[in-house]
């Protein structure tokens, strides 16, 4: 069994069952709690951090003056000045721990990544409009080509798959960077090549100009400029036409030994995965069987076939977001 090095994620607080939340509740979920053993944590509370008690009365963003502030509107006090100033020296800090991602707290007006009520008055009822939290927007603004996401957004497995692909590459790279090796890059991707068409065959062509090293750069160099186009690489989701282009491609390696009732199962899983019916994790638990059965070394060796650890896989979830 492979072994995973643990991505170190910057989380809320509230989802590690720390009741710190503006009502003393928790936020934890099922999902948090499966992930949790694969990863390291730094933890955050930003409101707890500015120094507010819990339990504590509700705050809320809101637009004043053509700026997005802070806002306790029962006891009329503008927290702006300090969710700022915490948000730059956290961000700060983290810069020099080397995070792979965060995981923050959804519908928070300091955590929140997106989707977040922007008033324009303190009174019930008032209009709004929508953006991220004082410090979840800080944080995206800061570690741009990260994965950031809420508990909320991954429960859709779309989402889940792509945030967990993500963390567990870039964690991956991390120890390929530790050998200082480019035999050790060129490895990393070559096993990463089917996965990388996946996202884009435009990136995995640079990727692989990077690691052949053909601009003679020092290692310290090339392993710099691959991370930054690895982390580019993985800024979107793959297009569900590409990722079923590669599936296609895959299942190629298994021509012959395929009869034609196995080969229809397998065209029947991608109409699914195209309308969104089922997570891609489905059919690359179909080839990875294939690869077992009829022995693919080449396969096997693809994270393609498991781009995190298959203890993660989880197919139930709300489905919100899955139609293509």
């Amino acid at each position: 069994m492979k072994e995973w090095p643990k991505p170190t994620l910057l989380i809320s607080k509230c989802l590690n069952d720390h009741k710190c939340r503006y009502d003393g509740s928790s936020a934890t979920s099922d999902t948090f709690k499966t992930l949790l053993p694969y990863i390291n944590i730094i933890e955050v509370c930003p409101e707890q951090d500015i120094g507010l008690e819990t339990p504590r009365e509700a705050i809320r963003l809101m637009s004043q003056n053509n700026s997005i502030h802070l806002i306790s509107p029962k006891l009329n006090k503008d927290y702006t000045k300090q969710m700022t100033e915490l948000a730059d020296d956290i961000i700060c800090k983290l810069k020099q721990k080397d995070i792979d991602g965060a995981l923050l707290k959804s519908h928070s007006p300091s955590c929140g990544i997106k989707d977040i009520k922007i008033y324009y008055s303190d009174k019930k009822g008032s209009a709004s409009s929508k953006g991220s939290g004082i410090f979840g927007g800080k944080l995206c603004d800061s570690f741009s080509s990260l994965p950031i996401e809420d508990e909320g957004r991954i429960n859709n497995f779309l989402i889940r798959e792509h945030f967990l692909t993500r963390i567990f590459t870039l964690a991956e790279f991390k120890t390929v960077y530790s050998t200082n090796k480019i035999s050790s890059l060129l490895e990393f991707h070559a096993k990463n090549k089917l996965l990388f068409m996946a996202y884009n065959q435009t990136g995995l062509k640079k990727l692989g100009n990077i690691a052949a090293n053909r601009l003679s750069l020092n290692i310290d160099e090339v392993f710099k400029e691959y991370y930054k186009e690895l982390c580019n690489q993985f800024l979107k989701l793959p297009r569900y036409t590409s990722v079923i282009n590669v599936f296609n491609h895959a299942l190629g390696y298994f021509d012959k030994e395929l009869n034609s009732k196995e080969k229809n199962f397998f065209n029947e899983l991608i109409e699914k995965f195209r309308v969104g019916k089922i997570p891609q994790s489905v059919i690359i638990n179909l080839l990875k069987s294939y690869a077992i059965r009829f022995n693919n070394d080449y396969l096997l060796s693809q994270t393609l076939l498991e781009p995190y650890p298959e203890e993660l896989i989880d197919i139930c979830d709300s489905g919100k977001g899955t139609v293509r």
